[in-house]
């Protein structure tokens, strides 16, 4: 909490989508847990379908995702293009090291989630991330680390940006990390079950680009080749697997009752086989 308050004082009035925090209490006396106080901004969220509402606003000439979509890339590279020193959040996290760490920690969780039943993808996927490490990147940026289109309140009669939230992950980092979370959760007509069982965003319908085009929209916008961006990937597409294989386990535990959690098992093991496939050109 005290993270995100942080992130949110500094960062707002550079990137105004960012709402304004107004006050952070760190007293677990007051209402039994620390607590922040910010700007309310209503609006519009979209998680993994259009609304009706969204479709009776929308009256332009591209498809709706399209423009969706667009905009989610436009709003990511902006983010990226912030200087954290200049706004006081040079600090915040530790950008060396970021990528081996990362992997590090996600492999390290992986291997406890799994234990003994992990499957052979997930040693193989494991094993290229590995070897197809490439150097860590010399221009960190402000980074998000779950962003994604329902974490975007859109303004209802536009359905433009009108507010970015959940900083609690926020960071700096390698910005083509955070490209390659957004699409970890962007689904295409044509991909394997995992990733429509996903029901994260709406992008396999509705005219939205491709992860390719996507990812050639953020390059073109934040001047960043896309060379390496396998290896990225692979990586968000483990991290979502183990994401998923860790509610499962909650589940199996008794930590929650939800039955949607019963299925998240057969869920990881699909994203995995998808990273795999990632890995060995098969999709984007």
């Amino acid at each position: 909490m005290a993270r995100e308050f942080r992130i949110l004082r500094h960062l707002h009035p550079v990137f105004p989508l960012v709402p304004e925090a107004r006050h952070f209490c760190s007293d677990s006396d007051v209402i039994g847990a620390p607590f922040l106080l910010m700007e309310y901004r209503p609006g519009l969220v979209i998680g993994a379908s259009v609304p009706q509402e969204a479709e009776r606003v929308w009256h332009c000439d591209i498809p709706v995702g399209q423009f969706l979509g667009g905009n989610m890339i436009d709003v990511l590279a902006k983010l990226h293009a912030v200087d954290a020193v200049a706004c006081g959040l040079g600090a915040l996290g530790k950008p060396n090291g970021f990528l081996e760490r990362t992997l590090r920690g996600w492999a390290k969780r992986a291997e406890l989630t799994w234990g003994e039943d992990a499957p052979a993808d997930l040693s193989a996927v494991l094993e290229w991330l590995a070897t197809n490490q490439p150097p860590e990147t010399k221009h960190p940026t402000l980074i998000h680390n779950d962003f994604k289109l329902d974490n975007i309140i859109l303004d209802p009669d536009t359905l433009a940006p009108r507010t970015l939230i959940d900083w609690d992950m926020g960071t700096i980092g390698d910005p083509m990390y955070d490209l390659a979370v957004l699409l970890s959760y962007w689904s295409e007509a044509s991909d394997p079950g995992a990733m429509h069982d996903l029901k994260q965003m709406p992008t396999a319908h509705h005219g939205f680009q491709t992860r390719e085009e996507a990812a050639q929209l953020y390059a073109g916008a934040g001047g960043r080749g896309l060379s390496a961006f396998t290896f990225y990937r692979v990586l968000a597409t483990l991290r979502l697997a183990v994401v998923f294989q860790q509610l499962f386990r909650r589940h199996q535990s008794g930590g929650t009752d939800n039955p949607r959690f019963a299925g998240f098992d057969d869920l990881a093991s699909g994203l995995l086989s998808f990273a795999l496939q990632i890995s060995r050109g098969r999709f984007f």
